[in-house]
């Protein structure tokens, strides 16, 4: 049972608690955008903005890149951020696509339609149009189209990770035909602190006992994402539930590294990732951070962050 105040009680304190959360990420974002390290020429980093992979003149389907310094090719990274597939955008997660091309990672850090306005799967639909447009076009910027890897955090690690669900499963969704029918798979996915199983999130309270405020935070995700949803099957937005079945791809799975703090309400997700994917005989990578709490990388000052991302670049030099 739960003792949660019953509803418009609990729908205000939803929607408080939504805003003041939305707020920091928003605005932890734009003063560290001030710092003067923030600034891609300081790495010797290019960034080129708002570049559309789809011609529609949406923002949300507005991608950058981080073209680091030398002449190239450079690896490739399509980066998608998190967010509960309801917040945030690229221009929140410029520090993730700084990290990486300051490694030598030609990066493009893609935004997405956000529900609930544009529930599943709307978010992975744009997230298989980033890949479609990253393929054809990665060369002109100097990168290397047989070295294309995915990372993403939270809502985002769902959704490469679905991305490499489309490039290796044959499904019968049109979108994801189109990415398996291009024959390219990622050659890594870099998953962290992800939500890999949007339905059911009242197993959080169940299995953790959340405080209220997190709980709400998490079962916000499903309400908004799959609430107006009309899609006829939810493997895609759980993609966890169809590796635990144990369904064989029609090309192999690439390697998949799945950090989280271990005060993350999202861990076992992981967890459950990594036994699933090793049932599966796929490389999977998974790193536990004592206390860190969920995308505790992004703090990047932090001795733990630091060995997060010592960890992450290790693990793409193997495999990306």
């Amino acid at each position: 049972m739960s003792s949660d105040p019953p509803g418009r009680l609990h729908t205000l304190r939803r929607a408080i608690g939504a805003t003041v959360v939305d707020g920091f990420f928003r605005g932890a974002s734009r003063a560290g955008a001030l710092h003067p390290l923030a600034d891609p020429k300081a790495h010797g980093v290019e960034r080129i903005r708002d570049i559309p992979y789809l011609d529609d003149g949406s923002p949300a389907h507005l991608l950058d890149v981080y073209k680091p310094a030398g002449p190239g090719p450079h690896p490739v990274l399509l980066y998608i951020h998190g967010g509960g597939f309801r917040i945030l955008s690229k221009d929140t997660h410029w520090v993730m696509a700084l990290a990486f091309a300051r490694r030598g990672w030609l990066v493009f850090n893609a935004s997405y339609r956000l529900a609930p306005a544009n529930p599943f799967p709307a978010g992975l639909e744009d997230t298989c149009a980033a890949w479609e447009w990253v393929l054809a076009h990665a060369a002109r910027y100097g990168g290397d189209p047989s070295r294309v890897v995915v990372a993403g955090e939270s809502a985002g690690a769902n959704l490469v990770t679905s991305l490499a669900v489309a490039a290796c499963y044959e499904r019968p969704e049109a979108y994801a035909r189109r990415v398996f029918d291009a024959g390219v798979r990622p050659r890594a996915v870099v998953a962290s602190c992800g939500l890999f199983q949007v339905s059911d999130t009242a197993r959080y309270r169940r299995d953790h006992k959340l405080p209220w405020w997190i709980a709400d935070r998490v079962e916000e995700v499903s309400d908004a994402y799959l609430g107006a949803s009309t899609a006829p099957s939810l493997d895609l937005a759980d993609p966890l539930c169809l590796f635990e079945r144990a369904e064989r791809p029609a090309h192999p799975l690439p390697p998949f590294f799945l950090p989280v703090g271990t005060a993350d309400p999202l861990l076992r997700d992981t967890r459950r990732m990594a036994l699933a994917l090793d049932a599966l005989g796929v490389t999977a990578e998974a790193r536990y951070y004592p206390g860190g709490i969920h995308a505790f990388h992004a703090f990047v000052w932090r001795a733990q962050a630091q060995q997060c991302w010592r960890d992450t670049y290790d693990f793409l030099d193997r495999h990306g």
